[in-house]
């Protein structure tokens, strides 16, 4: 039986995970302009955020099913897209530009927020297809380990396809294919190593105080 105060905590938790996915599309949406170099391999900032997403939605998959995780997707996409737009036109370039700079439109930074659109909608989407199909194996870490490997490729694929294929800005319109390789291969190393271990953590966590879906 679900108490009221069970359901309170569904709904309080579902409006957190949604704020948690806003918050991880600005940060990442930002962070992706800025390039850095690992071990001699060209990737962004935004390597190291993103996964983050990943996590949630898996963990909002398992507790509460793959209906309530696309929920969060479909309520989240719109408000993410504003939002890292508005974030990334005033600090562009990781520098604040003022708020003048509202009023123009600026392309490189839209044409991003696209690109980051559609790579969450369809690569979230794939994450929970791919996790469903997988809930049900014997070793917990499967589902979240191969839904990440899948839904990161797409996301990976078309966020920088879209993005930054014959871009305004040379050196990632140059780069992009490098960028996105060894910035795929950084978001996987981050999930199988910290994200997944961390997934089992919060499972164990939620699954005494949630009702888990059924």
């Amino acid at each position: 039986m679900i108490t009221s105060n069970t359901s309170k905590l569904h709904d309080n938790t579902l409006f957190y995970l949604v704020l948690f996915h806003l918050a991880v599309i600005a940060a990442s949406n930002y962070l992706v302009q800025i390039p850095v170099t690992v071990a001699g391999f060209q990737t962004t900032w935004g390597a190291f955020t993103f996964p983050l997403i990943f996590l949630a939605t898996d963990l909002t998959n398992r507790l509460y099913g793959s209906s309530q995780a696309r929920k969060i997707i479909f309520t989240a996409m719109i408000p993410g897209i504003l939002i890292s737009y508005t974030l990334s036109v005033l600090f562009f370039n990781a520098e604040f530009q003022g708020f003048s700079q509202l009023l123009n439109i600026n392309l490189f930074v839209a044409r991003i927020a696209i690109a980051s659109f559609f790579a969450y909608v369809f690569g979230q989407l794939l994450d929970i297809f791919v996790f469903s199909k997988l809930r049900q194996q014997k070793y917990w870490w499967i589902a979240p380990a191969f839904s990440s490997i899948v839904g990161t490729l797409i996301d990976t694929l078309i966020f920088f396809s879209i993005a930054f294929y014959k871009s305004s800005d040379e050196f990632m319109a140059t780069n992009w294919p490098e960028i996105a390789t060894v910035d795929y291969f950084f978001k996987l190393l981050i999930s199988i190593a910290v994200f997944v271990p961390s997934y089992g953590v919060f499972m164990n966590i939620f699954a005494k105080k949630l009702v888990p879906a059924h």
